[in-house]
């Protein structure tokens, strides 16, 4: 078990690692948006999972499940808001002509 939650939480920390690069290192709003979203999201849940298995009681684990759910549901949701908002108020998309 021990080793299930340190494969879990390495995963989680990578992706969340990877999430906060890709923030530092893209070009516009759009695809940092992305990478906090997609990557950042998937971290968390490697880490929550991680804190299920550790800690095996029905209070912690329907928390746990709970969390995922409430993130699975609204990031998409957040990021697509962002997304348009950013649309609407006339930010252009980054575009690498070379």
């Amino acid at each position: 078990m021990d080793i299930l939650i340190s494969i879990l939480l390495f995963f989680g920390t990578f992706f969340t690692l990877v999430a906060s690069l890709g923030i530092v290192r893209m070009p516009d709003l759009y695809t940092r948006m992305h990478a906090a979203t997609k990557a950042g999201t998937v971290g968390i849940y490697f880490l929550l999972l991680a804190v299920a298995f550790s800690m095996p009681e029905s209070t912690v684990i329907s928390r746990v499940i709970g969390t995922i759910l409430f993130l699975f549901i609204t990031a998409p949701i957040a990021a697509h808001l962002l997304g348009k908002a950013m649309q609407q108020r006339g930010y252009k998309i980054w575009r690498n002509d070379k």
